[in-house]
Order: C-alpha cells, then structure tokens, then sequence
C-alpha cells in the first residue's frame, strides 16, 4: 500500500472548511466592491531580480523553471523566474505597464494565492490566499486616502462578524513619527532602531534597550525615549501631547503626528474602536514612508497579525512618473486556518444540495434527473441519488452529507421529506421551493450551531 506523506505548509480544506473559505472570500470581495476598488489578478511569476527589489531573500523565493531545461537549451532563461510571494511587486509592475490605460487614483483589489519558502507554523504557509487593496495615485496622493484604506478593512471585519469572526484592532503608526523622533534624539540608524523596537513583544524591553546600546549607538538615555515613545497608545489628539512630553521636536515629527492624529480621529467617526494608534508598530517601517497598519483578532493576538499594510511613496517609478500608493493585505488562510482549528466558524452543510431526489427504481431513474433538472432551473441545487437502494438507505444518504430534504418522485404525486424532522408533503417541482435558509449552505459562528 503507497502511503501518501503531506507536505507541510499547502492546506487543503475539506468541504466544510472551503466552504467557510468560500464565504470570508465573498464577503471581502463584496465589501471591496462596494467601496469602488475594481478588480485584478497578475500572473503568478515574475522575474527574480523584481521579486528580490523589495527586501525578501532568495531563499523564500521559489524559482519556476521547466523540469527538462539545460543550460544552453530554449526555455533554460526560465530559471530567471520566480513564483511571487505577496501580490506588492506584481502589482507595482502592473501599474507600471498600464499607466496610459489606467485612470488615477487607480483602487484596485486583489485576491490570489502566494508562494513563500518559509518555514510552516501556526498561522504561516507556503502557499496562501492574500486579499490586497490599494490606491494609487499619479504623482500625488491625498492623505485622505490613508484614512480610507483602513476603514475599507474595519468594515470587511464587521461584516465578517456575521460568520463568527471575531472583532478586530488595527495598530496604526507612522514613519514620519519614528524617524522624526529618532533623528530628534540624534540617533541617525534609524532603519535599524525600528529593526530593534520591532522586537518588544518578542524579548521585552530590557533585551531592545541592550539591542538600542549594543547595535544602535543609542545611550541609555535615548533607549529609554525609544521605549517611551513605543509604550504610547491611543484613539484621538491625546497620544501627540503624550509624544511631545517627551522632550523632542523636529518638523518631520510635526508632520507624522499631524497625520497620525488625522487618521485616528476620522477613522474614529467612521468605525468606532476599530483604530488605534500604537506607537511600537515598526514593521515594514523602513519601506512605508507615511502611515502603516497591523491587524489583530481580538482574544487570538497569539496570532500575529492578520492584515497590514501602509504607504510608499514610490510604489512604482518609471524615471519620469512616481505613482505614490497606500494599501493593505489581509492574510486569508492565516485567518480561514484559525476559524477552523479553534472551531470558530462552521458551514451548514460540507454540499451545495438542498435536495436529494430519490430513485425508485433503475428504470425510473430519468423520471428523478427531470425532477432534478425542473428543480435545478428554478435555482434550486438538486442532486440525484447515485444507487435505487431502499429509501432508509437513500435518506441516510442524504443525512450523511447534511442536505435537508429528500424528494421522493410519483407518478401522479410528488412528496418531499425534511429529515430533520420528520415533515412531509405533497410537492409540484415546478412550483416548490425550500425556505430561503436551506436553500445554499449558510457559514455562522460555530456556537450559533451547537
């Protein structure tokens, strides 16, 4: 017997859970259309010197090339190839390439698989559904559109609180912030003190001042200001009085603050306590130049974050055009993985049949694809059973895979059973429909069901 091994890091879900998949994907999709981001897919390689521009090392990089390539041969250029690891650099090339055709500022959304050569764990993949939204503009880009990205995400979460997600924080910073203050201090490896902040939830305080002294050039004094600086929180003018008590001051931490304080507060109106400002957010700092953004689900922030983003200035530049974008990624196996290990969400059923229509007998078998196919025109998912066993075995069937009506076909009258409970009744197909809850498989909170 060939016993199969997985490979770690690519999920399959079973039935139930695609289903649940099926359900978060439409609801992001839905709730990006209705903010007027328009659709796109990019291919799924790029060259490896693009897919290495923006910071990743080779070795999370898969490389694409054809299995009977040689050097020398016609095809051996494949090598050059890779599978791209987040939907950022295919993106930014696409604008590059459709500039003259795109109108700006260009909303776009984006939901495709990844690949990432890292090493699997709870929430981390090799292969992943990311759900990315952008603006970009042409030039310019008005900083109200750093407020509208985050409150686009906000608003996918509370729609997906119908199917028991759970609610989420976006941790908001801002570069201008962190480098004013840092370059106030007098500290010039900026890039490097956000590297050393950026691991507070992982070794603590005492361990990054020791980072800030030893790696940093930073005294004791300025480890301590770092720290202070990253321990501020909040949701409104407050947490710029709380940066200044520090003791430092330069125009580009005016302008950070200015901002930061802009985006929590008209975030705030839009979507109550979904936004705070948290200034130990370094990530992805030293590439974002304005705002950044980390997302967490509440009572699962053992997680990690589920959806970030910020803004570069320069997403793409041809030489003569900069086109400046601000986005977000939400992380869609991270968080579908999660709702199916802690049993956070469930489908109603793991098919789309509503209705089994029995067979009587082989004979009468085209009588129950007709009834099928009246059923199915009308909209209804219907499936035929696959043997005439006795109606007890077809049932069981039926019940087995969680559809909720079995259609028994007559000659002169047609019944249908719900085997739920017990009901059953005289039926036309032509006219019968189920009740509009059974009618597709419904995802809800699992405790909703229990």
């Amino acid at each position: 017997m060939v016993r199969i091994s997985p490979l770690s890091g690519f999920p399959e879900w079973l039935p139930e859970g695609r289903a649940v998949e099926r359900a978060v994907l439409e609801t992001i999709q839905h709730t990006f259309e209705l903010h007027g981001f328009a659709g796109i897919a990019t291919r799924a390689v790029e060259p490896i010197e693009q897919l290495l521009s923006k910071g990743e090392t080779s070795k999370e990089v898969y490389v694409l090339r054809r299995l009977q390539a040689e050097e020398g041969e016609e095809g051996a250029s494949e090598k050059s190839l890779g599978l791209h690891f987040d939907l950022t650099v295919p993106f930014a090339r696409y604008v590059l390439e459709n500039a003259g055709r795109l109108a700006f500022p260009f909303k776009r959304y984006q939901i495709q698989s990844v690949w990432r050569g890292e090493r699997p764990q709870e929430g981390r993949f090799r292969e992943f559904t990311q759900a990315d939204i952008d603006i970009v503009g042409d030039g310019t880009l008005p900083f109200h559109a750093e407020v509208e990205v985050p409150v686009v995400i906000a608003e996918v979460f509370a729609r997906l609180a119908q199917l028991g997600v759970p609610p989420v924080r976006i941790h908001v910073n801002n570069r201008k912030v962190a480098q004013g203050f840092y370059e106030g201090l007098g500290l010039s490896d900026v890039d490097g003190v956000l590297r050393s902040i950026d691991k507070l939830d992982k070794i603590g305080p005492e361990r990054v001042s020791a980072l800030l002294q030893e790696q940093n050039g930073a005294s004791a004094e300025q480890a301590q200001a770092c720290l202070d600086l990253a321990a501020i929180t909040g949701t409104d003018a407050g947490i710029a009085d709380r940066v200044l008590e520090l003791g430092v001051r330069t125009p580009l931490l005016d302008e950070g603050l200015d901002e930061l304080v802009r985006l929590v507060e008209a975030a705030g109106r839009r979507v109550p306590g979904a936004v705070v400002a948290d200034l130990k957010i370094a990530r992805g700092l030293d590439y974002y130049t304005g705002s950044v953004y980390e997302t967490t689900l509440v009572g699962h922030e053992q997680l990690g974050s589920i959806c970030s983003g910020g803004r570069y200035d320069s997403l793409a530049s041809d030489g003569r055009t900069t086109y400046p974008g601000v986005g977000m990624s939400i992380g869609v196996t991270r968080l579908v993985s999660r709702l199916l290990s802690a049993d956070i969400a469930r489908a109603s059923r793991p098919v789309p049949t509503a209705v089994l229509v029995a067979v009587t007998d082989d004979e009468s078998r085209p009588a129950s694809d007709a009834v099928a196919a009246l059923l199915r025109g009308r909209g209804i998912p219907a499936d035929v059973a696959p043997s005439a066993a006795k109606f007890g075995k077809q049932i069981k069937f039926a019940d087995r895979r969680g559809i909720p009506y079995v259609w028994f076909p007559g000659d002169e009258a047609h019944q249908v059973k719900d085997i739920r409970s017990g009901d059953q009744i005289s039926a036309d197909p032509a006219l019968w429909s189920p009740p509009e809850e059974d009618l597709w498989p419904r995802v809800t909170a699992a405790m909703e069901r229990s």
